[in-house]
């Protein structure tokens, strides 16, 4: 399984994931331009998507999902509410599916799972992508470390698991205390802290590597985040490869 972050964060996300059979994308939170270039600079054609598949119904994830159906022609899969949620900002939607709550739906080599989270979206979900006995998580805009969470990393080859705040820069930052209490709220983000925590404490031997996701620009940097997982690492005598994603640029991960 091929993994590309095209981008993460809050000016737009993005996520590729290819198998033998099977190409998706992960929100479109990004331009149809932008997407379409960092991916052939991978060797990639964006028009050889399957299927784009959409988390919930914040703008930095949904908000060109109609300008992708149109002009590459993708197969957009997002819940009825994330969908009746922005629909009307969306445009036409040349091929749609709704998908369901915990659902596991199958495309090509692929099985995609939906695992509903309570971050505070009309309809939020976290992705678990499986081919061939690999299973990739995509799980960012988590709200709290909610107890599902933990089932869930333990059957994990590969992550991108969201790290997006450092407390001390999120309470000493640009930010006013009602959108600091809505970040670190249960309907918001998880910190590095507790990321790392709930990377350390589920990760099983087969967890190569952690991407770490939707990094904050104003209330983290990556070597911030990287610095926390690498400390809370290295009592637990886990080899977990580390990386950090880009709110600027794409960046290629290892094959799983």
């Amino acid at each position: 399984m091929k993994v590309i972050s095209l981008q993460s964060g809050s000016r737009g996300n993005c996520i590729y994931v290819e198998t033998n059979k099977t190409k998706l994308l992960f929100d479109a939170g990004i331009s149809g331009k932008a997407a379409k270039a960092r991916l052939a600079a991978f060797g990639k054609d964006i028009r050889d998507v399957d299927g784009l598949f959409i988390s919930h119904d914040h703008s930095d994830h949904i908000k060109n999902a109609g300008v992708f159906s149109r002009k590459f022609g993708h197969k957009l899969l997002v819940s009825e509410k994330t969908y009746q949620s922005r629909s009307g900002g969306l445009g036409d939607v040349e091929i749609l599916h709704h998908f369901q709550r915990c659902e596991r739906i199958e495309l090509g080599d692929v099985c995609v799972e939906t695992h509903p989270t309570p971050h505070d979206g009309a309809d939020p979900c976290a992705f678990v992508i499986e081919a061939e006995g690999k299973r990739l998580g995509i799980l960012t805009d988590l709200g709290y470390a909610f107890a599902e969470l933990s089932g869930i990393i333990r059957g994990l080859d590969a992550v991108m698991l969201e790290s997006n705040f450092d407390p001390y820069m999120l309470e000493n930052g640009p930010y006013p205390y009602s959108v600091q209490s809505r970040i670190k709220g249960d309907g918001g983000h998880i910190s590095n802290q507790q990321a790392a925590e709930l990377l350390i404490e589920n990760a099983n031997d087969r967890l190569s590597w952690a991407c770490l996701s939707h990094i904050s620009e104003n209330n983290n940097t990556p070597e911030t985040a990287l610095s926390v997982f690498q400390k809370a690492l290295k009592p637990s005598g886990k080899k977990i490869q580390l990386f950090a994603a880009s709110q600027r640029e794409a960046a290629c991960m290892p094959e799983i």
